[in-house]
Formats: structure tokens, sequence, C-alpha cells
């Protein structure tokens, strides 16, 4: 009998009980966070500090702590990267924008979408006229443009 097929290999495997960082992220990925997004961050829980609320102060600071901050680029790319405020039409020709920023800076401003959720993951790499699917089964959209916060 061949060892490919014994009971060891059914059996699941255990959980390493390792901690997820401040930010939800699994151990050893990178926390990304845009310029911005780390200022209004630090503006949070310095406005938490002076309320009095230390401990949700101090949750924010672990996050920035833990972040790693990306400025926008110098030079703009071709193509849509990390921290891009994306502008799509649909085919309907309703047009949205969608900003590309780190999870824990999605709630900070309106249409930001996690560089990690679908919708960023669809649009990194996409170029300006390229067609992409934000949803599985969705109606393709076209990328209009692509701007830089400065």
């Amino acid at each position: 009998m061949s060892r490919a097929f014994v009971k060891e290999d059914t059996e699941i495997p255990e959980r390493t009980h390792r901690r997820r960082g401040a930010s939800g992220l699994p151990p050893g990925a990178v926390n990304y966070l845009t310029e911005s997004g780390a200022r209004l961050l630090r503006a949070q829980a310095t406005r938490l500090r002076k309320e009095g609320k230390c401990e949700a102060a101090a949750e924010i600071e672990d996050v920035l702590s833990s972040a790693r901050i990306v400025p926008p680029p110098d030079l703009l790319p071709e193509a849509v990267v990390f921290g891009a405020t994306v502008t799509v039409r649909a085919t309907d020709g309703t047009e949205r924008r969608y900003r590309i920023v780190g999870v824990d800076e999605v709630s900070l401003e309106q249409n930001s979408v996690s560089w990690i959720s679908p919708q960023g993951r669809a649009l990194l790499g996409a170029a300006r006229g390229e067609k992409v699917v934000l949803k599985p089964g969705a109606q393709p959209v076209i990328v209009l443009a692509i701007n830089y916060e400065r």
C-alpha cells in the first residue's frame, strides 16, 4: 500500500494559536496605510486621549506602530497602485469612485475600499481604459481615471 493514503493525512492540522495583529490581518501580513489615513488615525487617537478614552486610543496607536505608511508615488504609474482614487463607469453609464486604502482606514473616508477587498484587488494593476469585474458575476466596469492625493 502506498504511503499516500494513510490515516495521518486525513487529520486536520492544528492551529498555530498566533494572535492576529491590531488590524485584524493574519500574522506576517503587512498592514499598509496611506499617508492621509495615518494622519487621520493619529488625529483620532489624540482626540480619544483628550476624551479620556485611553484604551481606544492605544488600539489605534498599536495599529499605527505596526503599519507601513505608503506615500503617494513620485511618478504617476500607468496602472492603479495602493492609494489611488479610481473612477469607473458601469455599462449603464453610472460612474463611481473608489480609493484603495489600508484595512484600518476604510471607514475614514467615503468610497474607500481595502486593498485586500474584492473591489480593491480587481482595481489594483488596472490601467485607464481597461475593463475590470469588481464583483464575481457582475458586469465589467471601465477604468476612466486614476488619481493620487498629494
